[in-house]
């Protein structure tokens, strides 16, 4: 009861203010009908405020995004399904999904009526025009009287996450390569150069399939033979992405950091989706390990840590690129296909960049910097593939630029 008086709203404040005063003026003034006036307007709030608090239903409540990862500028679609599962109906519910203003605000709706065991479809929309991960919830419910008198609030514990991932640029098919990874018995290119009689069999297992029967071994050896698995090859790679703040100019959506990561956001679910395995690397280090994307799995990941990157305080790339060339480091003879994006590089830096580039490896370099023609030709010299944007939105025709230099020197070799 203590706690339903908490809860009286301002006209029930104001009702019980009334009402004392009236009992109070009748004893003075000696107003009998004065005195039942008071009374009925103290005891208004009052039985408002035991309906209330005596109200013993139950309410669940399920809340469903869709989807729950978006890029920035597009809109999710928020179900929340009220039921009454107890046996008496409820009263005046009024309903607040708690949003961050970020997404929209707040989400509110009146509720008249939920007759036992029925429930109620709820329905709102959320935009935020800034990555990040946000809290969607929990679903705040006050219970009010018809009067307005009093107003209890219960809240769910439950709550959804929405994350909003940086924009993605369509970009046109690649040609690039990185080396080569994969597992199984033997190698496929081994088979594909050596004949299938070269392949070294193994014993038939109970379940293999004959017609993997190996005959000439069969005959040979006497016993059932089996040709091995083959190798599933991958093609491998890097990620790069320099996030020191020195290396950035300006701030919200514009700025040049933001620009940066919407290019690697753009590059790696190109390169995942073509089926190429990645690692992500940024200047303090590897942020995301190619293990992520043996199963298929790297742009979720990769855009779940883009939502949330933030710049850092580092003030030196050597962090990230003793990573990135430990990356490197497991491809065939040093070769790999390295995408590195930047913000602007002086000439000291872009010569530590360059002198990352091993055999022949592919490295492309993105540069968000409208003066960084200098570090352009200094890693143009040591064999990068050079671009130079402004914004995002001009990535799609500066990496045809990156394919034409990859078809161009394969052509000359």
């Amino acid at each position: 009861m203590r706690r339903a008086l908490a809860g009286l709203t301002t006209r029930g404040r104001s009702f019980m203010a009334a009402g004392a005063t009236a009992i109070v003026c009748a004893f003075v003034l000696g107003e009998r009908d004065l005195l039942r006036a008071g009374v009925l307007v103290l005891a208004l709030p009052l039985l408002s405020t035991l309906a209330v608090s005596r109200t013993r239903y139950r309410l669940a409540c399920a809340r469903r995004l869709d989807p729950s990862r978006l890029p920035v500028g597009h809109e999710a679609r928020v179900d929340l399904r009220m039921e009454n599962v107890s046996r008496l109906p409820s009263g005046l519910l009024l309903v607040e999904d708690q949003v961050p203003y970020t997404l929209g605000g707040r989400a509110r709706f009146v509720l008249d009526r939920i007759e036992p065991h029925g429930a109620r479809e709820l329905t709102y929309r959320i935009r935020s025009d800034v990555r990040g991960r946000y809290r969607v919830g929990p679903l705040v419910v006050r219970l009010a009287d018809p009067f307005g008198m009093v107003e209890l609030v219960r809240s769910f514990s439950l709550s959804d996450t929405l994350t909003v991932t940086p924009t993605i640029v369509p970009l046109p098919p690649s040609r690039l390569t990185g080396a080569w990874t994969g597992g199984g018995d033997s190698l496929a290119r081994t088979i594909s150069s050596a004949g299938e009689d070269d392949v070294a069999p193994r014993e038939y297992r109970h379940g293999d399939d004959l017609r993997r029967v190996h005959w000439r071994s069969t005959a040979r050896r006497g016993e059932l033979m089996v040709r091995r698995e083959e190798q599933h090859w991958q093609s491998s790679g890097s990620l790069f992405l320099d996030t020191r703040r020195i290396a950035h100019r300006g701030d919200g959506p514009g700025a040049s950091f933001e620009q940066a990561v919407s290019v690697t956001a753009s590059v790696g679910v190109h390169l995942g989706r073509a089926g190429m395995g990645l690692r992500f690397v940024t200047d303090t280090g590897e942020a995301l390990p190619r293990s992520v994307a043996s199963a298929g799995a790297f742009e979720g990941p990769l855009l779940d840590a883009l939502a949330v990157i933030r710049t850092s305080d580092g003030r030196t790339l050597t962090p990230g690129l003793a990573a990135l060339r430990g990356a490197m480091g497991h491809g065939r003879e040093g070769d790999g296909l390295v995408v590195a994006v930047f913000g602007a590089l002086t000439t000291d830096e872009a010569g530590t960049v360059a002198a990352v580039r091993r055999g022949t490896a592919t490295c492309v370099a993105v540069i968000i910097d409208d003066a960084g023609e200098p570090a352009a030709r200094l890693l143009r010299a040591a064999g990068w593939r050079v671009v130079t944007v402004r914004t995002a939105a001009e990535l799609g025709g500066a990496w045809a630029q990156a394919d034409q230099a990859t078809e161009d020197l394969a052509r000359d070799g």
